[in-house]
């Protein structure tokens, strides 16, 4: 158990990276039973079949979320229950038992409670929680396992962008496609993140921050960054790509529109040309990990837009600002997306 000192952590030096942390939840279900409340443990090593469903066929899937210090010494989640609910939903599509929101959100308090002392202060990075679902069974042949494990871990991170909101540099892939149609691109699946790795690393490799995906039908229309949504701002109307089941559903993508809706902002959910994107006046990609990150250049081919000669766009900034003053509890919170855990 934790003595509840004050880890030995440079918290200005915090990059995106796994800090083990001190405790951690776990709850088992068998295959078409129901899932009970689990138990809080130290932080271990799973033991696990090599036949388990989610080591032969990726049975699994995994949330992220965060846990911040906010301005009145408190610590706060974000939304917890749209995690929940979108975990639900992938659970059906993976034929998982879907975890009870209840012991969904019961879970994430916890392991933030008993590893408290992990949140950053306010302003250097927060306490990073991954829920992860999976079929932990053993089985042979290609059918869901007949036992399921939920878990929750956290460790504390620093921006997943190095620059944080300074403007990142992106290339489009012609090559490479995050998901199609009638697939499992709107799931968070464990499969969706490996392919990738490589596309990602040979971007970096260029000097670029990430990659932006293309769909996979006309090889036209924006889909993500990396595993962030995508948004741009062209004579103040903010368009991002909708919904088709080949995009996930993220929790800041649908905070920043309700957000920019309610500053006045029209807001439009369409198929984004990446051609619109060029010619667009500025553009920024959002996620848990990424908070809201501003994009200063984008290559396309042979062909390079800079968006307000590399700075922060104003729009971007703004929507930047006010959702980092509602998440640290420095303006209120007139959505009621806070939940204060202690």
């Amino acid at each position: 158990m934790p003595d509840g000192s004050e880890p030995a952590v440079d918290w200005d030096s915090l990059t995106f990276s796994f800090t083990e942390t001190d405790r951690m939840y776990l709850s088992k279900c068998k295959l078409g039973e129901e899932w009970t409340v689990g138990s809080m443990k130290d932080f271990e090593d799973l033991v696990i079949s090599p036949a388990a469903g989610v080591l032969n066929y990726g049975q699994g899937l995994f949330e992220g979320m965060k846990a911040q210090r906010a301005s009145d010494g408190s610590i706060v989640l974000f939304r917890p229950e749209r995690n929940a609910r979108r975990a639900q939903e992938g659970a059906t599509r993976l034929g998982m038992p879907p975890v009870p929101e209840e012991i969904f959100l019961d879970a994430v308090i916890k392991t933030v409670r008993e590893n408290s002392r992990w949140v950053p202060p306010m302003g250097k990075g927060a306490l990073y929680i991954r829920p992860l679902l999976m079929g932990s069974g053993p089985i042979l042949g290609v059918a869901p396992a007949p036992e399921y494990t939920f878990l929750v871990f956290a460790s504390p991170v620093g921006p997943y962008f190095k620059g944080g909101i300074t403007p990142t540099s992106l290339r489009v892939s012609e090559r490479f496609h995050r998901a199609a149609p009638g697939g499992s691109g709107g799931v968070k699946a464990i499969g969706n993140y490996a392919p990738g790795m490589i596309p990602s690393k040979m971007a970096k490799k260029e000097g670029y921050s990430e990659i932006i995906y293309l769909d996979a039908v006309n090889h036209r229309y924006i889909e993500e960054v990396g595993a962030a949504n995508f948004f741009c701002v062209k004579d103040g109307v903010i368009s991002t790509p909708e919904l088709t089941g080949t995009i996930l559903p993220g929790v800041t993508r649908a905070s920043i529109i309700e957000l920019a809706e309610a500053r006045g902002y029209e807001v439009r959910e369409e198929k984004v040309d990446v051609e619109y994107a060029m010619g667009a006046d500025e553009c920024f990609c959002v996620g848990t990990a990424a908070v809201v990150s501003s994009i200063g250049k984008i290559q396309y081919g042979d062909r390079v837009t800079e968006y307000y000669n590399g700075d922060v766009g104003p729009v971007t900034r703004e929507l930047y600002e006010n959702l980092t003053a509602i998440q640290q509890k420095r303006s209120p919170d007139e959505f009621g997306w806070i939940v204060e855990v202690e």
